[in-house]
């Protein structure tokens, strides 16, 4: 088995997921060289013992195994196709964690097999905080044996690591996955609010709920309201966390899988359409702020 000292990582995309996510890598013994637009980002990396290269394309050169997370998948084709993959050395292990299209993952696994490399889609769950802890979720698309080269990465990075099938279906799994999360903290949201206009308070609903078959982990692990679970960000001001912008990407994302298959998704397309209203002024809060938002409305119709 190859030994984290002897793979060189590129890592691009150095923001508040990745870096943590390459920093570990680091620590672990792998030599990562790190790229990012962003100076904080690059001066941050230095500091975690990434090797700051000038280019993208100047660490997917030098390197074994080319991981990225990007914030669409227009960005993840344009780098690939832009040089990238003609930089990279043959046979290189491509890795895309961002979260993007399932058609553009396709894409971008095609085009780097076109290209002579290895590639497979795995996207994270998590957020920030897993990133940081090495503790993220990863589903993974691709053939199996390149599961297999970059599964002992994986597992330095997160705590499960998930072969979900072939390219984009590791894609396929995040989206249906955050698609659930997104409608259940709306259904969670609504229903402290309903509790507290009934007289209920918010933690005799979480004593009961959490105990009953109302248990899910947008209550029991990432509570919208004050009180309940100390480290969820309503304890925070809504500090993210996971930001409303990204949900409103991913649910995006699942409205656009739900339209072009022809599934019956009412409220998958429904949740998307509470999540971009709500984005307008809110898009830097953590998504379980939906719970003000939901609140403030209810005021105003009592009104």
């Amino acid at each position: 088995m190859t030994q984290p000292q002897d793979t060189t990582v590129a890592f691009v995309g150095l923001g508040h997921m990745g870096g943590p996510m390459a920093a570990n890598l680091v620590k672990a013994g792998y030599k990562v060289l790190g790229f990012d637009l962003a100076p904080a980002a690059l001066e941050q990396a230095g500091k975690d013992g990434l090797t700051v290269v000038s280019s993208s394309d100047e660490g997917a050169s030098q390197a074994d195994v080319v991981i990225t997370m990007l914030p669409s998948g227009k960005h993840v084709i344009d780098l690939y196709n832009g040089g990238l993959l003609a930089s990279a050395k043959p046979g290189t292990l491509f890795i895309d964690s961002s979260t993007i299209d399932v058609a553009d993952a396709k894409t971008a696994a095609d085009a780097a097999v076109a290209a002579g490399h290895r590639p497979v889609d795995a996207p994270v769950s998590g957020g920030v905080s897993g990133a940081a802890a090495g503790t993220l979720a990863f589903m993974v698309g691709g053939p199996a044996e390149n599961f297999e080269a970059a599964k002992p990465l994986l597992d330095v990075m997160g705590a499960k690591v998930v072969h979900c099938g072939d390219a984009g279906v590791g894609q396929a799994a995040k989206i249906c996955n955050n698609m659930v999360l997104g409608i259940s903290m709306i259904a969670i949201s609504e229903a402290f609010v309903l509790g507290e206009k009934l007289g209920l308070s918010n933690q005799a609903f979480f004593d009961v709920a959490s105990n009953a078959s109302g248990q899910c982990w947008s209550l029991t692990t990432y509570c919208p309201v004050p009180g309940p679970v100390p480290t969820s960000p309503a304890n925070n001001d809504y500090q993210p966390g996971f930001a409303t912008a990204l949900m409103n990407k991913d649910l995006g994302l699942a409205a656009n899988a739900l339209q072009a298959n022809g599934v019956d998704g009412q409220l998958g397309l429904h949740a998307a359409e509470i999540y971009t209203r709500f984005m307008e002024e809110n898009g830097g809060k953590d998504f379980s702020a939906i719970v003000t938002d939901i609140r403030d409305r209810s005021n105003e119709a009592g009104k």
